[in-house]
C-alpha cells in the first residue's frame, strides 16, 4: 500500500513538472516570437519616422556692409558671411572657452589688397554654387571663384576649425563679357579642364563664356577665354542656371524655361521648351517664381505662384528626349515660392514661401516631409549645411542656426510598394538597386520585385514538389507493403539532411547547363515520364495473372524504374532532333527572337527542379503520416461495403487525412517561402517581374543574405533589408496562421468518419 502511494505521488510530481516544463517551453516560443518582432520593428521604425527641424541658436550680426551671403562648415561650429565691401566674417557657433556663441573670431578680405578699397573690389553679388564654392561679381561685371574650406587642427591638444579661402581660378578678376557689362542673372560651372559661364547682361544679351584650362585647374589656373552670345528672341531673363556637367543651360523666361545645349563649340542651340500649366483664366493668374537644379542635375524644379514646385527631366520617348512633368509637390495653397534649395548629396530640397513658411520635400519618394515657420520672414540668405543636418537663415539682422534630423527621407509606402519614376527611365517602375559605381547613385528600394521573386520561386518550387511529394506520400502509406515502406519512407526524409549550398551548386553548376543544352528534353521529361507510369500501369493491369504471379508483390513498383529510364533516354536522344526539326536548331535563338522571351542560364526552371527536390522531404514526410494514420477499420468498414481501393482512397483516406496533408503543404510551402541558398545559387539574382519560366528572379531571403554584409548600420538600405526581414515574417506568420485554421476547419469537418 505504501509503496502504491509513494509511486502514485511520485508520478503527479513527475507529471505536474513535465506539463510546467511543457507550458514554459510553449511561452518561450511566443515571447521569443515577439522578441523577434519588436526588434525587427524597433530597426524599422526610423525609416517612416517625420522630418524634424529644430532651432539650436540665433544671434545678432553687427556690421557696416550688407551681407550678401552666408556659409557654415560641415561640423556646424563655425558660420561665415560674405559683405558686400568684400569681407568675410567667422562666427562662433558653439560656446568654447574663450569665445561665445555669436563671436567674431576671425576676419579676413575676400581682394588682394590693393582692391580692397578700390571701386571695383564693392561686390555686387554672390551666386551659390553649391558645396564650398562661390562666384563673387563685382560691380563692373567681373567675376572671382573663392572656395571656403574648412581644416582641423589639434595644436593645443583640442581641435580648431582653421578656416581658408581658395581661388580655384586665380586670385584676380575675370572679365566674362567682352563688353564688359554688367549682369543681372549669372551662372557657372566648372570641370577639371573646362569652367562655363551663361548670364543675361543688363543690355539684353545671352552669352556664355568658356575657360578652358592649359593643364588643369587644381594644378595650374592659367586658362583661355572664348566668348559667345546666344541668340535669344526674348526680351526678358528671369534666371539662368547651368548643369554642373556643363551640357545644358536652363533660361528662365516669364512663364516658360528655355534649355539651351552648351556640348557645341561654336554654337548654343534652343534643345528645348519647358512650359509648365499654370492657372491662366483665374482670377489671379499664376507665374513662375523661380527654379533650380535638383542635386545630380538631372531634373530641374520649377515653383510658381500658386505654391506649386514641379519636377522636370529627360525621358526618352518614340520623337527623342523630351521634357516631361514627373510629379509636383504643394509648397504653400495660396503663397508663391520664393526661392528652392536642394541638398548637395540626396534629391531633398527646401522651399521657402514669401512669407517666410519652409517646407520640406524628397523628389523620388514623393515625400512631404515638413512644413513650418523658422524665422517668420522670408530670410535674406538660406543655407544647408554640407552634412545636410542643419539649416542658417539669416534674415538681414540676425543669424539663426537649426537642426535637421531627415535621415531616411527616400523611404514612403509609396515607394516601396508603388511604381517610382525614377530619373533617366522612361516610365515608373519598381526597381530594387541598391548600389552602384557611381557617386551619383540614387538607391532604389521598391519591395516588390523582392518579394515577387520569392512567391514566384516559391510557386515553380510547389507546382514541382507536391504532385510528385503527395502521390509518393499516397503509395507509400496505402499501397506499399510494410516491409518496403520501412526502408523507402527513411530514404526520402534523409534528403532533408542533405544541405542546400549543396542543391544550390549542383543546380547552379551542373544543372542549369543541361537545362540550356537540352531544353527540349526538359519538356518532354515532364511529358513522358508521367505518360510512361500510365502505360505502365495500364500495361501491368492488363497483364495475365499468372504472369503477374511471377513477381514478388513486393517488387512490382521495381518495373517503374525500366519505364522512367526509357523515357528519360527518349527524351534526350529526341532533343537533338527536335531541337532541329522545331526550332531550327537553337531553341535559345527561336525564344528570343521568334517569340521574344528572354532566356537566362538560371532560371525559375532550374530553381522549381532543384528547390523542388528540398521541399519534397518535407511533403512527403508529413503527408505520409498522415495517411498512415487514418484508422485502419475505416479502410476496412470502406471496403466491406463494396467500395473499390480508388474508391476508399478518395472518400475516406484521403478526406479523413485532409488537416494533416494540408499541413504539409502548408510546411512545405513555408520552408520554399524561406529557402536561400538554392535561390541564392540557382537564380541569377535579377530582381525583375516576369513569370517567365526562363526567366530567373531575386527573393527576400537571398537578398537579405546578399546585401546585409555591404550594408552600413543604421543606414536606410541597412533598415530596409530588416524591412525585407519583417515582410518574410509577416508572409510566413499569416501563412501560418490561415494554414492552422483550415487544418482545424477539415479536422472538425471530417473527424466524424
Amino acid at each position: 500500500m505504501t509503496i502504491a502511494l509513494k509511486s502514485a505521488g511520485s508520478r503527479k510530481l513527475k507529471n505536474s513538472i513535465a506539463r510546467w516544463l511543457i507550458t514554459l517551453g510553449g511561452i518561450s516560443v511566443l515571447f521569443t516570437l515577439v522578441l523577434i518582432f519588436m526588434y525587427l520593428l524597433y530597426v524599422i521604425k526610423p525609416i517612416f519616422e517625420s522630418a524634424k527641424i529644430e532651432p539650436l541658436t540665433s544671434f545678432a550680426v553687427t556690421s557696416n556692409s550688407e551681407v550678401l551671403a552666408t556659409g557654415v562648415d560641415e561640423l556646424k561650429e563655425l558660420a561665415y558671411t560674405i559683405r558686400k565691401d568684400g569681407m568675410v566674417d567667422y562666427y562662433q557657433l558653439k560656446a568654447g572657452a574663450d569665445s561665445a556663441v555669436g563671436t567674431v573670431i576671425y576676419q579676413e578680405s575676400l581682394f588682394p589688397e590693393d582692391l580692397v578699397s578700390a571701386q571695383d573690389g564693392h561686390i555686387a553679388k554672390v551666386v551659390n554654387l553649391g558645396g564650398d564654392q562661390k562666384l563673387v561679381v563685382n560691380e563692373q561685371g567681373q567675376t572671382l571663384l573663392v572656395a571656403f574650406k574648412f581644416l582641423s587642427q589639434f595644436d593645443t591638444g583640442e581641435r580648431i576649425i582653421v578656416p581658408n579661402i581658395t581661388y580655384p581660378l586665380g586670385e584676380e578678376f575675370l572679365r566674362v563679357d567682352e563688353n564688359e557689362a554688367q549682369f543681372s542673372h549669372l551662372s557657372f560651372a566648372m570641370g577639371d579642364e573646362r569652367a562655363v559661364l551663361v548670364g543675361y547682361t543688363k543690355d539684353n544679351r545671352l552669352i556664355k563664356t568658356s575657360l578652358i584650362a592649359e593643364d588643369d585647374f587644381s594644378y595650374d589656373p592659367e586658362h583661355s577665354v572664348e566668348y559667345q552670345e546666344i541668340n535669344f528672341e526674348l526680351n526678358r531673363v528671369d534666371q539662368v542656371v547651368v548643369t554642373p556637367d556643363m551640357r545644358m543651360a536652363f533660361v528662365r523666361s516669364a512663364d516658360q524655361v528655355l534649355v539651351y545645349d552648351l556640348t557645341d563649340e561654336y554654337d548654343v542651340p534652343l534643345k528645348a521648351t519647358i512650359i509648365p500649366q499654370l492657372a491662366q483664366n483665374s482670377s489671379k493668374p499664376h507665374h513662375l517664381t523661380t527654379m533650380t537644379l535638383l542635386s545630380g542635375s538631372s531634373s530641374v524644379l520649377i515653383g510658381d505662384s500658386s505654391g506649386q514646385v514641379t519636377q522636370w527631366f529627360e525621358v526618352a520617348t518614340d520623337g527623342g528626349r523630351e521634357f516631361k512633368l514627373i510629379r509636383s509637390f504643394d509648397a504653400s495653397e495660396n503663397e508663391a515660392v520664393a526661392k528652392i534649395y536642394t541638398e548637395q548629396y540626396r534629391k531633398s530640397f527646401f522651399t521657402v514661401t514669401t512669407s517666410g513658411n519652409v517646407g520640406a520635400f524628397y523628389t523620388t519618394s514623393q515625400a512631404d516631409l515638413w512644413h513650418g515657420s523658422l524665422i517668420g520672414s522670408l530670410p535674406k540668405t538660406f543655407t544647408i549645411t554640407p552634412r545636410a543636418d542643419g539649416l542658417l537663415a539669416f534674415d538681414g539682422s540676425e543669424l539663426h542656426l537649426f537642426s535637421v534630423e531627415n535621415e531616411h527621407p527616400e523611404v514612403t509606402w509609396h515607394a516601396l510598394w508603388q511604381e517610382v519614376w525614377y530619373e533617366g527611365y522612361p516610365e515608373p517602375e519598381f526597381i530594387w538597386q541598391s548600389t552602384s559605381g557611381s557617386d551619383d547613385f540614387e538607391g532604389k528600394f521598391s519591395l516588390v520585385p523582392i518579394s515577387f521573386g520569392t512567391i514566384k520561386a516559391a510557386l515553380y518550387a510547389m507546382l514541382f514538389a507536391v504532385p510528385i511529394a503527395l502521390t509518393a506520400a499516397i503509395y507509400t502509406a496505402y499501397f506499399m507493403t510494410p516491409a518496403m515502406r520501412k526502408k523507402v519512407k527513411p530514404t526520402i526524409e534523409i534528403m532533408e539532411a542533405l544541405p542546400t549550398v549543396i542543391l544550390g551548386f549542383l543546380a547552379g553548376l551542373w544543372l542549369a547547363p543541361i537545362v540550356e543544352k537540352y531544353l527540349p528534353a526538359i519538356g518532354l521529361l515532364f511529358v513522358l515520364l508521367p505518360l510512361s507510369v500510365f502505360i505502365t500501369a495500364f500495361a501491368w493491369h492488363k497483364l495475365p495473372k499468372q504472369y503477374k504471379a511471377l513477381i514478388p508483390e513486393t517488387w512490382a513498383p521495381i518495373i517503374l524504374i525500366p519505364a522512367l529510364a526509357l523515357a528519360g533516354y527518349l527524351s534526350f536522344a529526341l532533343s537533338p532532333v527536335l531541337e532541329t526539326y522545331f526550332f531550327g536548331g537553337d531553341v535559345r535563338q527561336y525564344l528570343t527572337n521568334d517569340l521574344g522571351i528572354s532566356f537566362d542560364q538560371r532560371n525559375a526552371l532550374v530553381v522549381g527542379i532543384a528547390m523542388g527536390f528540398a521541399v519534397i522531404p518535407t511533403i512527403f514526410s508529413m503527408a505520409e503520416d498522415a495517411i498512415f494514420s487514418v484508422p485502419k477499420h475505416l479502410t476496412s468498414g470502406s471496403l466491406a461495403l463494396g467500395a473499390t481501393q480508388w474508391q476508399t482512397l478518395v472518400k475516406v483516406v484521403l478526406l479523413t487525412a485532409s488537416p494533416g496533408i494540408f499541413s504539409a503543404v502548408m510546411m512545405g510551402l513555408g520552408r520554399a517561402v524561406g529557402e536561400t541558398m538554392i535561390v541564392l545559387m540557382a537564380t541569377g539574382n535579377t530582381p525583375i517581374l516576369d513569370w517567365s519560366v526562363f526567366q530567373g528572379m531575386r527573393t527576400l531571403s537571398a537578398n537579405i543574405a546578399v546585401e546585409m554584409p555591404e550594408s552600413e548600420v543604421g543606414s536606410t538600405h541597412y533598415r530596409i533589408l530588416f524591412l525585407a526581414a519583417f515582410v518574410l515574417f509577416v508572409f510566413t506568420f499569416v501563412f501560418n496562421t490561415v494554414a492552422e485554421f483550415v487544418r482545424q476547419r477539415l479536422r472538425e469537418k471530417y473527424s466524424s468518419l
